[in-house]
C-alpha cells in the first residue's frame, strides 16, 4: 500500500506500507524533506515495523519520537506527518492528482441559495455524481451566517439585523457567525471525497484542504499560515476562517470565508461580538474596517479572486465548470424546505 502526505507549509512524506492480519510488516518511508542524520530514516523505519493495523496517526507519531535519540533534525515533516500518511495508505487514500477537478467562479446568488448549494453539491460529489469542486462565492445580497450548533439568541442581534436588511441563515457546517455583504469577502467552497482526507485528523484536514489557499497568498505577498484550527492568518492578524462538514453520502463540504474589506461597524452591531474577538480578526476598533486581503495586497477583490484561481488550475489543472439545471433545482427545494424554515434557523435557540 502506497500513501503521501504534503504537511501544510512543509514537504511531501511519502510511504510504502505492507501489512498482515494485525501488524505492519513491512515499512519504507521517503519523500522530499530535510532529516539528519542519514541513520535517522531506518529508525523511523524500524519504529513503524511491528505495530498494529490499527494504530492511529497519533499512536505512530509517539513511536517514532520515543525510538529517535536526541539531535535529530526533522525539516519539513514531523513524526505525526509520518503516522497520516501511513493511515492514508492503510485506508487506500486518494490525492488531489487522483481527479479532474472543475472550478465554478458562481454568478451573484443570494447567500441562502449559496448555503443550500453547499449541502447539494457536496452530496452530489459523495454520491458519485459530480468530481471534486472548488465555487468561489459570489453575492446578489449580505448575510449573517451562523454556525450549525450556535445558539441564534446567543450570536445574532435580530433587531439590529433587520433594521439593516440582514437576513439570518443556519449553516450546514460548524464553527462561527460570520458577516458579509457583497464585494466584501472572498467565499469559496470545496466538494471533495471523503477518500481525499482519510486517515486524517480534522486539523490535518483543514490545513490539507487550505494549503492552495496559502500558496496563492504568499504568491500574493501575503505572509500567510495556517493557524489550528480553521483560521488563514498572517502577522498582521486573522484573514479569514474555514468550516467543515462530512456528509453521509461520503461527500466533504470545505469553505473558507476572507475578508477583504468588512465594516466592523455593522458587524459588531448585527454579532454579538466582543472587543476581545474582534480584535482577533485583525482590527481593536469596531470603527475600523477589517481588511486585510485589500490593505496588504493593494488589489481589487476581483483581481485577488482571479490570482486565487490561477493558482489552484496550476496545481490541479482544473476545468471551468457549471451547475447543473438539476443543482440549481434542488438547492432551490432546500431552500424552501430546509433554510428558509423556522424549524432549521432556530434548531438551537
Amino acid at each position: 500500500m502506497h500513501g503521501e502526505y504534503k504537511v501544510p507549509g512543509g514537504k511531501l512524506v511519502v510511504v510504502d506500507v505492507e501489512t498482515d492480519a494485525e501488524r505492519i510488516t513491512e515499512f519504507r518511508l521517503s519523500g522530499d524533506f530535510f532529516l539528519e542524520p542519514d541513520e535517522a530514516l531506518e529508525q523511523i523505519d524500524a519504529a513503524v515495523l511491528g505495530l498494529p493495523a490499527t494504530a492511529t496517526a497519533a499512536d505512530i507519531g509517539t513511536a517514532i519520537r520515543e525510538a529517535l535519540p536526541e539531535g535529530v533534525t526533522m525539516m519539513g515533516l514531523t513524526p505525526e506527518s509520518v503516522g497520516v500518511a501511513v493511515r492514508r495508505a492503510l485506508a487506500k487514500a486518494t490525492s488531489f492528482a487522483d481527479y479532474e477537478w472543475q472550478l465554478i467562479d458562481d454568478e451573484p446568488r443570494l447567500p441562502i441559495q449559496h448555503v443550500a448549494l453547499d449541502e447539494v453539491l457536496a452530496n452530489e460529489v459523495g454520491q458519485g455524481r459530480r468530481g471534486p469542486t472548488l465555487r468561489f462565492w459570489n453575492l446578489s445580497g449580505p448575510a449573517v451566517y451562523i454556525g450549525s450548533f450556535q445558539s441564534y439568541r446567543n450570536e445574532v442581534d435580530p433587531e439590529n439585523a433587520e433594521r439593516f436588511g440582514i437576513p439570518i441563515i443556519r449553516r450546514i457546517s460548524g464553527g462561527g457567525a460570520m458577516f458579509s455583504e457583497p464585494g466584501n469577502a472572498i467565499t469559496y467552497s470545496m466538494y471533495v471525497p471523503a477518500d481525499l482526507v482519510q486517515g486524517m485528523s480534522f486539523p490535518d484536514s483543514y490545513a490539507f484542504l487550505d494549503a492552495w489557499v496559502i500558496e496563492a497568498l504568499q504568491g500574493l505577498g501575503i505572509d500567510a499560515s495556517y493557524a489550528p484550527l480553521n483560521d488563514i492568518t498572517s502577522p498582521q492578524g486573522k484573514i479569514g476562517g474555514a468550516a467543515q462538514k462530512r456528509l453521509g453520502s461520503g461527500g466533504v463540504l470545505h469553505h473558507a470565508t476572507m475578508s477583504y474589506d468588512m465594516d466592523a461597524d455593522k458587524m459588531v452591531q448585527v454579532l454579538r461580538i466582543g472587543r476581545e474577538k474582534l480584535s482577533d480578526k485583525g482590527t481593536t476598533s469596531a470603527k475600523k474596517r477589517v481588511d486585510p486581503l485589500r490593505s496588504q495586497t493593494g488589489m481589487t477583490r476581483e483581481a485577488v479572486q482571479e490570482a486565487l484561481k490561477a493558482t489552484f488550475r496550476r496545481l490541479t489543472k482544473a476545468a471551468d465548470g457549471e451547475l447543473s439545471a438539476a443543482e440549481l433545482a434542488a438547492a432551490d427545494e432546500l431552500v424552501a424546505s430546509k433554510f428558509s424554515t423556522d424549524t432549521w434557523l432556530h434548531r438551537v435557540p
